[in-house]
């Protein structure tokens, strides 16, 4: 008999949204749709790609950078909760060991955030005038894996709202040398004012966007510039609000509203085009694992559940260039006992997770 590792996966296998196959085999850490010769572990139920949280940070809590042993323990929460590819939305620790790691999700990083100076959260990003921005955007560019983390906008002291934190010629000139070394661009936006600028200048991704209104969703829509909700972190606006009140009330009103009109923002963003995809930003004051979490938000905004659950799997993959259950792509999968097209809260119970052909949870 052959010593290699073989996995029968069957059931009703979720190839994509709408093609539905009978089994797969997992053959040394590799989908194959031929039956390989010789012995094989069975699993059974209905199986997805391994999901994805587009905007996570593994490395990162509320203060700043964490010991490796916290990175672990919040890449296996994760992993249980079904995520095997993180999009890590800035991080200022090391985490390329985690590759090393057949046991982890993968990581697709966007090196450490970009902020304007004391304009962020301490201890989290490069905390840097405009004229550095497009030298520091070069270094993330290359040290990440093909993506770059901006600040676009966040608390003003002296307004006492949100504003916009880097001048528009000279985010042009940063996205203009990402794009040169082959990486795409994201930002941190909650505002409206910092998204036309940060749109224009040829940025592919903005993170929460909040801030979209009728204006700007079919700039957004036109140009193909993604954006992830993150409506569980959303959810939190008006504790953050019931906080900084008494000293920042405009911007504590500023943030209420947000939240308020957050669900009607994703489903008209949804509705004119936009793509939409699922993040947690999970890592910083929220808790990893809450990618099915995020997945009932995107449904409880309007979004239709496949579609939802392509934001998370089939159409999340694909837009961050990585396979799903494709033939010789690797086998990361989690398995489920019920249909999560029928209901994604199936989502928050998966049976069993293989992650390079091993079955790990």
């Amino acid at each position: 008999m052959s010593d290699r590792m073989v996995l029968h996966v069957k059931g009703r296998v979720l190839a994509g949204p709408e093609d539905v196959r009978d089994e797969l085999w997992a053959v040394d850490g590799r989908i194959t749709y031929e039956r390989p010769p010789g012995e094989a572990v069975t699993v059974s139920g209905w199986v997805l790609p391994g999901l994805v949280d587009a905007h996570c940070h593994v490395g990162l809590d509320q203060h700043g950078p964490v010991p490796d042993e916290v990175s672990e323990k919040q890449a296996l929460t994760d992993r249980d909760a079904g995520t095997l590819l993180v999009r890590d939305a800035g991080s200022p620790s090391d985490t390329r060991w985690i590759d090393a790691r057949e046991d982890l999700p993968k990581i697709i990083r966007a090196g450490r955030h970009i902020a304007r100076t004391r304009r962020y959260i301490r201890n989290y990003a490069h905390e840097i005038e405009p004229g550095d921005l497009v030298a520091y955007v070069g270094r993330e560019a290359r040290r990440g894996d093909g993506w770059v983390k901006l600040v676009g906008d966040w608390i003003d002291r002296d307004a006492g709202d949100l504003a916009a934190c880097w001048p528009r010629d000279e985010v042009e000139a940063a996205i203009a040398e990402a794009h040169r070394l082959g990486a795409r661009v994201t930002a941190h936006c909650f505002a409206e004012d910092s998204l036309r600028d940060l749109v224009e200048a040829g940025i592919d991704c903005i993170e929460h966007a909040t801030g979209l209104t009728e204006d700007t969703i079919p700039l957004f829509a036109e140009r193909g510039v993604a954006i992830v909700p993150t409506l569980v972190n959303i959810a939190t606006f008006p504790h953050m609000a019931d906080g900084g009140a008494a000293k920042f009330p405009n911007w504590a009103a500023h943030m209420r509203r947000l939240y308020e009109r957050r669900y009607d923002t994703v489903r008209s963003a949804y509705d004119a085009g936009v793509p939409v995809f699922v993040g947690t930003d999970a890592g910083g004051s929220l808790a990893h694992g809450l990618v099915a979490a995020e997945v009932a938000e995107l449904v409880k905004a309007g979004i239709p559940a496949l579609d939802a659950l392509s934001a998370t799997a089939w159409g999340a993959r694909a837009w961050l260039g990585r396979p799903a259950l494709e033939e010789g792509a690797p086998a990361d999968l989690v398995v489920y006992a019920e249909d999560p097209r029928a209901d994604v809260r199936v989502l928050a119970a998966p049976s069993r997770i293989v992650l390079n052909g091993r079955i790990v949870g």
